[in-house]
């Protein structure tokens, strides 16, 4: 399976400061160790990186996540982007561009998009996105 973990299951999953076991890091952590293909995108990555206060977390931080594969967004996909967030404004929903644009880089390259964000809910009702919630989260 391939997966892309949306900043939400990232910011559960890198808490440093709390003892307490979620089921985002936890569904998460059986992903990595049970060998699938996790993968990140450009602004996932800056998500998780940009409120990293200190020099030391930041480098050490970007080292780990440099074992993810980072998808190319070209084009085109910003196009299906623009395409996907128009049908779904008619269809009176709104939800963010960059939402759309992280569903849009899951369609097109056949991954489960792995978030605790409800606003995907909404977007997969109206698309081809496949969405992979936390183990006894529905």
């Amino acid at each position: 399976m391939r997966v892309i973990a949306d900043t939400s299951i990232w910011s559960l999953a890198l808490r440093r400061h709390s003892p307490v076991q979620n089921p985002e890091s936890e569904t998460l952590r059986k992903i990595i160790q049970g060998g699938e293909d996790i993968y990140l995108i450009g602004i996932i990555l800056q998500e998780i990186l940009q409120g990293i206060k200190k020099p030391e977390d930041f480098t050490s931080l970007k080292k780990y996540l440099d074992a993810f594969p980072l998808l190319e967004i070209k084009r085109g996909d910003y196009i299906k982007a623009a395409e996907l967030k128009n049908h779904l404004s008619r269809k009176g929903m709104q939800v963010s561009a960059i939402d759309v644009l992280i569903a849009v880089a899951a369609i097109v390259n056949d991954c489960c998009l792995y978030t605790n964000d409800r606003d995907f809910d909404q977007i997969a009702k109206h698309s081809q996105l496949k969405l992979l919630r936390p183990e006894g989260k529905r």
